[in-house]
């Protein structure tokens, strides 16, 4: 069984495109929450988001060309991964210009990637005009001969193969020549901490040296905001964007959607140490369950959380006691805050009002696929320079939710061991864990 490690981390997210210009601005609880302008939603429930903003993929790839018709959710994914690919010292990003391309010193054959990623690119305008088209109101029906020779005439070609979970992760593979094990998951919310997971497992059994893990999205669209609002789980404070975010406080409304890429490279420690690389963390435990409950609702006692939490403790050799910061799912919906806030108390008993638990979707908003791997970065700072970042907005105690929540102001403290977790629609729940990288254990 080979130990893994992460080796680079990039994101792009609300509030910046790297890490250094991130960090402070979470520690600082600065929020990427203002009104929505990548469409026009002056009459739905919701007008606001965490939108990336001033994003441009020059900045990050050197050769766009290759990525040209990219959607938004691979273009994020592409900037995260070059900046997290750069950071691990991985030699300069392979453009492929034959069947296969070469990296020295890395065997491109053994490079995987695994993805959480959901859409990101569809043709929302075209496709919206052309069921207006094809609509008869006469007969309350649409006429689908004339659909289809619409959708023929007008929808993009392009934009539509975009729009497949899958194309990010090919893109990825064409950025950086991995030819190693791909896969891509979308289990809403929990995706990219299972892909991280589940990258990891591949590394632990000896599949690949190197993996890139994490995931992207974008769902600030209308059909993503219209779904949410329907299932009554976006908030609708649009008067105050900043404050609208509110994870455990008594006024909680629901979460703020958000968009953005998360990435890391992880390595076998032998394959890192030979390299000579430099080892931010190791993964050291992973849980990962489904609720069998309902589609849309949690298990009402968290149970499906509290086995993830418990299986990643028992795969890390850990118990509660071993954990000093929790990155919570924590998405300001009154039936996560408090189904995650008994879960936790289930598992660590009562260790669980001495253990500070976050939450930073009070400034990020919910990046939904993408979410879990820019919280699991989020674990990796917090354990580099010992520093938990806040929940930003929590000014009124829920006596359903009574633990340390880190409220509006960052703390120092020492982190050597950290868990994040992801809770997702569908009763998908993923439990990652992360350590301070031991130099006197050896491989």
């Amino acid at each position: 069984m080979h130990r893994v490690v992460i080796t680079g981390m990039g994101w792009v997210t609300p509030l910046g495109h790297s890490i250094d210009s991130v960090w402070p601005r979470l520690l600082k609880g600065e929020s990427g929450i203002a009104h929505t302008s990548l469409f026009d939603a002056a009459t739905f429930p919701t007008t606001i988001s965490a939108e990336v903003k001033g994003f441009s993929l020059n900045e990050h790839v050197a050769d766009v060309s290759l990525h040209t018709g990219a959607g938004r959710n691979t273009q994020f994914a592409l900037a995260a991964s070059a900046q997290a690919w750069k950071a691990a010292g991985l030699p300069p990003l392979c453009t492929p210009h034959s069947a296969f391309c070469t990296s020295p010193g890395l065997d491109l054959d053994r490079v995987g990637i695994y993805l959480g990623s959901g859409e990101g690119s569809l043709d929302f305008d075209c496709f919206t005009a052309t069921c207006l088209a094809a609509w008869n109101p006469e007969t309350g029906t649409t006429d689908m001969v004339k659909w289809a020779q619409l959708a023929m005439e007008n929808m993009n070609v392009t934009r539509e193969l975009e729009q497949e979970p899958n194309m990010p992760l090919s893109h990825l593979a064409l950025l950086t020549g991995a030819r190693g094990p791909a896969m891509n998951c979308l289990t809403a919310c929990a995706a990219s901490t299972q892909a991280i997971g589940e990258a990891a497992q591949i590394l632990r059994r000896g599949d690949a040296d190197v993996m890139i893990g994490g995931g992207a999205h974008s769902m600030i669209h209308p059909f993503g905001v219209t779904g949410f609002n329907r299932l009554t789980a976006l908030s609708t404070a649009n008067d105050d964007p900043p404050r609208a975010s509110r994870p455990f406080d008594a006024h909680r409304g629901g979460f703020v959607l958000g968009e953005g890429a998360g990435m890391v490279i992880l390595e076998t420690l032998e394959h890192a140490q030979k390299r000579g690389a430099t080892i931010l963390a190791e993964i050291v435990g992973y849980g990962s369950t489904a609720d069998a409950y309902r589609i849309t609702d949690q298990d009402p006692q968290g149970m499906g959380a509290v086995v993830a939490m418990r299986e990643a403790l028992r795969d890390a050799g850990l118990t509660p006691a071993d954990i000093q910061y929790i990155n919570a799912h924590g998405t300001g919906t009154r039936e996560n805050d408090g189904n995650e806030t008994s879960a936790i108390k289930t598992i660590f008993g009562d260790r669980a009002k001495d253990c500070p638990v976050s939450s930073i979707k009070s400034m990020m908003g919910h990046l939904i696929a993408a979410a879990g791997a820019v919280e699991l970065i989020t674990c990796v700072l917090a354990i580099r320079d010992n520093v938990l970042p806040p929940t930003t907005n929590l000014d009124t105690p829920d006596p359903e939710c009574d633990l340390d929540y880190v409220p509006n102001q960052a703390r120092q403290a020492r982190v050597d061991v950290a868990m994040s977790n992801s809770f997702g629609f569908g009763g998908q729940n993923d439990t990652i864990i992360v350590k301070r990288f031991d130099r006197t254990k050896q491989a």
